[in-house]
């Protein structure tokens, strides 16, 4: 049976609204195991950003909910996360995590393409598909100045170490992907040629 399953990580609708309860849950359960914390959010959350079309969400062929992300935006818009990965832990082991990173990486650069991409795990399986994207290991002020954010790792076991450390550092590393920067190491590394038709374009 294993073997016939199938998943489809897509844009979240108001068709998925009614997994927003079992994925608050599944978030919650998984930050326990693991010892961390990840900022709570209500199920009422997670339905808003699915209806305004800044979740991904991955199911099975059956149906079934299988994995999920979704968008934040800081400063106005000049700072965008991906927040709340989760994959239900019946169906780890089949790289979601890795296409739904891939999949809420693009609808962000759609929605945001200015936006600098930022991210705090404690997760080296995140860290590594970050990297893959293009992301880069920061110090903490390179992120949102946002009170906002910081106010969502209130609900962290962590978050004395975060108090107590200035908002410097605390156990999650922070990562960054920088579209301009981006596109400055592109145009460094074109030919001369190369260079000169893309500034008289």
């Amino acid at each position: 049976m294993k073997n016939n399953l199938s998943f489809i990580v897509e844009l979240a609708t108001d068709a998925h609204l009614h997994f927003a309860l079992a994925i608050c849950a599944e978030m919650e359960e998984s930050a326990k195991a693991r010892g961390t914390g990840i900022a709570k959010r209500s199920p009422e959350y997670v339905q808003q950003k699915i209806h305004e079309g800044k979740a991904v969400i991955a199911l099975t062929n059956r149906g079934e909910w299988a994995g999920f992300c979704y968008i934040e935006t800081w400063s106005h818009g000049e700072y965008v996360a991906n927040s709340g990965l989760i994959v239900a832990p019946q169906f780890r082991k089949h790289g979601l995590a890795t296409r739904i990173k891939n999949k809420i990486f693009e609808l962000s650069r759609k929605k945001y393409p200015e936006a600098k991409i930022f991210g705090l795990t404690t997760g080296l399986a995140v860290m590594k598909i970050n990297s893959d994207l293009g992301y880069e290991p920061v110090t903490y002020s390179e992120l949102t100045n946002d009170e906002a954010f910081w106010k969502g790792c209130e609900n962290c076991v962590n978050f004395e170490i975060l108090q107590a450390k200035k908002r410097q550092n605390c156990l999650c590393t922070a990562m960054l992907y920088d579209p301009l920067e981006k596109l400055n190491d592109a145009k460094n590394q074109m030919p001369e040629f190369e260079l000169t038709v893309l500034q008289t374009v």
